[in-house]
């Protein structure tokens, strides 16, 4: 027995998200007018309700430990959005409130998976999907979606991909990176898939407030009770109500899978902060016009964002139903060179824009598309502008 971190660490591979956001981060602390289109955060304070509701918790006293799956009243508040918005039946005790989505999922993949199970998850991904199935020792089997079907799984794909091994299927609607959105016939179609199979859904929908078509966002569970009982259904406050540093997740599910993932977490990090769980609470019951002003301001910049690139020389991209982020194909650019250096891949690609036209993109091999670039418009259209200025420089001075 020698010192040393875990063969299961040794394989983590750290965030490019982050790492490309640092760097730029860095550029910038250092006088360089450097424009990111990085992490995905909104750039929008947190409403003042929300602020207020935080302060209030404070000066009440309510800085103790609560329950460990969180506070009664805003599982209730949870339990009232699920039936309202997205057409789903749970008691409280179905509900666990979370240190933020991460730590949902995180929970999630900790409580159902045994070693060496599968967890289907289609490529585009967000990056950290197959991170989290492998530290809780699962195997994630990765689906390449074609850019023909909009970069969706198909029910035959994923009837495909499914094997006695398969424990699990991520799904993630609007998706991250693509930004698209699973329509009510596909999301049956999959669910027959699901039950046929007998495996989990786990049902990403952090970005189900941020739609910018007439489609309306559709939860897998609501399709019936099969497909109900099989499926997790993740969401949380990050997103739609820009309480990303707030960390506030949650999960709707059997109450057998709830009953665990609240006793794993009882033991792993306790209750979740509890002025946040205050916050949160107000969030969702209080008035949801800031949802609705982002969500149009989002819209705005995605009409923008689109409308730029497709007239841009070697990339496109399909337009957006949701999220905040523009994926861009940028392969016609790899047999291309600026000053001489060749473009061999989309490191290369976002290497050459960072550190010759100061503009950060994420480059999205870690996402399962080594061709493709992840923009995110939750910045300012000031910011989007010049920054969109600076590649289309770029693509013009590529030979």
């Amino acid at each position: 027995m020698s010192l040393g971190v875990s063969e299961r660490a040794k394989h983590v591979k750290p965030s490019s998200t982050l790492a490309i956001t640092d760097k730029a981060k860095q550029m910038k602390a250092s006088g360089i007018d450097v424009v990111s289109f990085g992490a995905g955060e909104p750039d929008f304070p947190t409403p003042q309700n929300i602020c207020d509701a935080a302060k209030k918790a404070i000066d009440d006293g309510f800085t103790k430990y609560t329950a460990a799956s969180g506070i009664i009243e805003l599982k209730e508040a949870i339990c009232m959005k699920f039936k309202e918005f997205n057409g789903l039946e749970y008691e409280p005790r179905q509900i666990v409130i979370s240190n933020g989505g991460k730590h949902s999922l995180t929970n999630i993949f900790t409580t159902i998976i045994n070693p060496g199970e599968e967890v289907v998850i289609p490529a585009p991904y967000w990056l950290s999907y197959p991170e989290m199935v492998r530290l809780a020792g699962g195997v994630p089997k990765f689906v390449v979606c074609s850019k023909e079907n909009n970069y969706k799984i198909t029910a035959q794909q994923l009837a495909e991909a499914c094997n006695h091994n398969t424990k699990a299927f991520v799904l993630n609607t609007p998706n991250n990176p693509t930004g698209m959105l699973y329509t009510k016939k596909e999301l049956e179609e999959i669910a027959k898939v699901i039950i046929e199979k007998d495996i989990y859904c786990i049902s990403d929908e952090m970005y189900e407030n941020l739609v910018y078509t007439d489609e309306k966002p559709v939860s897998i569970a609501s399709l019936g009770k099969d497909i109900y009982d099989r499926t997790i259904t993740c969401s949380g406050m990050a997103k739609s109500y820009s309480m990303t540093g707030w960390r506030i997740g949650y999960t709707g599910s059997a109450p057998d899978v709830a009953k665990a993932m609240g006793s794993i977490q009882s033991h792993q990090t306790s209750n979740p902060n509890s002025i946040a769980q205050k916050a949160a609470l107000e969030a969702l019951v209080g008035p949801q016009d800031t949802v609705v002003a982002m969500r149009k301001e989002f819209s705005k910049r995605n009409d923008y964002m689109y409308s730029r690139v497709s007239a841009m020389p070697y990339v496109d991209m399909i337009k957006p139903s949701g999220a905040f982020y523009a994926f861009i194909d940028v392969s016609r650019t790899f047999d291309k060179s600026f000053n001489g250096k060749k473009i061999n891949d989309v490191f290369v690609f976002a290497d050459l824009l960072l550190n010759e036209f100061n503009c950060a993109v994420v480059p999205c091999s870690d996402f399962g598309f080594p061709t493709h670039i992840r923009l995110s418009y939750a910045t300012s259209m000031e910011n989007i502008t010049k920054g969109m200025d600076r590649i289309e420089a770029f693509l013009n001075a590529l030979k």
